[in-house]
Parts: C-alpha cells; structure tokens; sequence
C-alpha cells in the first residue's frame, strides 16, 4: 500500500462496516488477492477454506458492480488496485467467573475496504494478444483435430474393407473344410460298415449275419437284439456292462435296474469275456461261503 488517503486512491470501491471479525483474519486473505485481475481473484476467493473469504469475495462483487455501473468499465478490464483492513471498535461482554468475579470478553470488528481500477493500455494489448493467440492455437488445434478424425475413419473405413474381405476368405475355407470333412466321414462310415459286415459271427449258421447271433465277446455271450437292452436272447440270461466291465445275474440286487449292453450265457462266460461281479455281490457271497463252512465245522465237531 502507498502512502496515499483513501479517497485519493484512483479507482473505484467498495466497503463494508463493523463486520464481526478481527482485522487480522481479514488481512491474510485480502493480502491473496491484492494486485490481481478481477477473474483471478473471485477464483481464489472461491477456492480458499477461510471464513473470511466469503466477505471479501460480497466486497469485491459490490466495487466491480458499481465499477460497471457508475463508471462503465467492463468487468474483464478490472483488477484489485487495494485492499485493506481496518480495526473497528471493541465490543465489551462479560461473563461471570467464580467468587463474583466477572471474566472480560473482547470482540473485535472491522472495516473491509476494496478498489479496484482499470488496467493499463499496455496491459490490454497484452492481455487482447494472449487471447488472440490462444484462439488462433485453439482453432489450429480443432482443425488439427478434424484431420485426425477424417485420416482414423479413412483408416477404419479400409479396415472395415480387409476385414470383410478376410472372413470372406475365411468363409470359403470353413465351407471347403466342412466338405472335405463330410466326405471324409462319409467314406469312414463305408469302412466301419464293412468291416463290421466282416467281423459278425454267424453262431447259429444259418448262412447269414446279423445282430440276432453276433457274438461281441466269444462263445457265450450275445449282442443286443435291435439294440434294445430289456429284451434277452434265449439262454442268455446274464446282463453286462461293457463300460464298467461288471456282470449281473438273476440273484444280484441290481439286475433289475442295469441295461444289459451284452448278454452272456452264464456267469463263467461272463468271467472268461473279462467280466467281474459288482463288489459287494462278492462280498456278500464270500460271508455266505463262510457261514456255511463254520456250520460244517461245527457240524463235524458235533
């Protein structure tokens, strides 16, 4: 601050009275905006935590108002030529305290002063050059831009093209592949035929193959009629399972319920093919088998 008066200040201003803050709170934001353009300061008033700043801020709006209106200055030309705070006057409270005393309670006002002036020509020029080259760099920019744009979707345009042109390709060979292969199973059906042709066994000799005496696994065992697991050839009463290599006969609790997938004519055919009991018909046989020789034993002992 110069040693200047207050009304000899140049510019124009605006004041507030007895407002309920020290002075020294007020001087520590004022001293943040002192010599800045209007725009700058209403943002760092703006952006700052302090109480105080929300009055000084009312301040600032109310001189470049009345810059604006009495003094016709466009707000964009403004900026804070001075700021300052004075001590108002001290209001006294008490508050009572122990054995009668009384305790002295101190709260200070002040007066919040703003001016603001015009900036120089010099400064204008400057300021008018700044936005005239940002607006030239912003407007390059935006043309650079739509380069850009146009050169990514040329690019993706001749993209989208060898795309197409690819899963055309790619198309043709699936279809070609899917031929081959078709023609291929096609021919491998033609083998299994005929090798299965070959291999059935003709049991009852009658001078022809069919499923009714094939013979999947040797003497004693006979292939599904029809494919139809419930219906069993005659003297075949023993059902397989070719997946779990496991026979089931008329005594074994899950005969009712199994598939036949073969049919065996006993249970040592149904042995010789590989076959075996399910475990816990075993089980159950051997505890049977050793019942029945403790009973000899105590039979011979008697």
């Amino acid at each position: 601050m110069t040693g200047l008066k207050t009304n000899e200040r140049p510019g124009t201003r605006a004041q507030v009275r007895y407002l309920r803050m020290s002075a020294s709170k007020a001087r520590v934001v004022l001293d943040l905006i002192r010599d800045k353009r209007v725009a700058e300061a209403s943002q760092i008033l703006e952006l700052s935590e302090r109480l105080a700043a929300r009055e000084v801020a009312k301040v600032l709006n109310s001189a470049v108002a009345n810059a604006e209106h009495n003094d016709e200055i466009p707000a964009d030309e403004l900026y804070v030529s001075a700021c300052y705070a004075d001590e108002g006057p001290t209001l006294k409270r008490f508050r009572p305290r122990a054995r009668g005393r009384a305790g002295r309670i101190h709260k200070q006002t002040c007066h919040i002063t703003v001016v603001v002036s015009r900036l120089s020509t010099e400064e204008l020029d400057r300021l008018r050059e700044q936005a005239a080259a940002k607006g030239s760099a912003s407007s390059d920019a935006a043309a650079q831009r739509r380069a850009r744009v146009a050169r990514s979707r040329g690019e993706e345009a001749e993209a989208e093209e060898v795309e197409t042109d690819e899963v055309e390709a790619t198309e043709e060979a699936v279809t070609d592949e899917a031929a081959t292969d078709e023609a291929v199973t096609s021919e491998a059906e033609t083998d299994t035929g005929s090798e299965a042709t070959s291999d059935a066994v003709d049991s009852d000799d009658d001078g022809e193959s069919n499923a009714t005496d094939e013979s999947p696994y040797g003497d004693g065992s006979h292939a599904l009629i029809d494919g139809d697991p419930d219906q069993m050839p005659d003297g075949f009463p023993v059902k397989g399972n070719a997946d779990s290599k496991l026979y089931h006969n008329e005594d074994s609790p899950f005969y009712g319920r199994t598939k036949a997938e073969v049919w065996f004519a006993s249970d040592e055919a149904a042995e010789a093919a590989g076959f075996s009991k399910p475990e816990s018909q075993q089980k159950k046989e051997a505890e049977a088998a050793d019942g029945d020789a403790a009973e000899d034993d105590q039979k011979d002992d008697a």
